[in-house]
This record gives C-alpha cells, structure tokens and sequence, in this order.
C-alpha cells in the first residue's frame, strides 16, 4: 500500500498595520480630497474612489467645513498647479 500523508494547517496572526480611519461613531477620522464628477456615483452606487493619498472607499459622508483633512491628500492638493 501507499504512504499515507498528513497535512496540517496552521494559522499566522500578524497585526493589523491600517490606520483607524473612522472614530467610534462611524465619522471618518479625516476627509479626503477625492475627483468632483466620482463623489454622487459614489454615495449612490457605493462604488469605491480613490482619493489624493491613493486611499481608496466608498462615500458615506459629507465633509463640513472645518472637518479635519487627510495631512497627505492635502499636501498633494496644494501641490497641484490651479488653472
């Protein structure tokens, strides 16, 4: 007869390295510079958008003013020449 095998799985933890991007309540941490025209698709469809910083999600919140902003998406949009 043949050699019988054995497989065993082991599972490897390893921390979850992302940045807390919402607070307890669901707001977000910080607003996003994200494209105009991908904002209400967003919000109706939930297809995701990528911001600024590469940050991809789907819009469920509306920024207000004096919300706090992502540092790198800010850093980015500043960068940008306006025409």
């Amino acid at each position: 007869m043949g050699r019988v095998s054995t497989t065993t799985t082991k599972t490897i933890e390893r921390p979850d390295v992302r940045e807390e991007t919402s607070t307890g309540d669901g707001t977000p941490k910080f607003f996003h510079y994200v494209r105009k025209d991908k904002i209400l698709n967003s919000a109706v469809s939930g297809e995701y958008v990528v911001a600024l910083c590469g940050e991809t999600f789907p819009v469920t919140k509306q920024a207000k003013p004096g919300s706090p902003v992502c540092p790198d998406c800010e850093k980015i949009y500043k960068g940008l020449r306006r025409k």
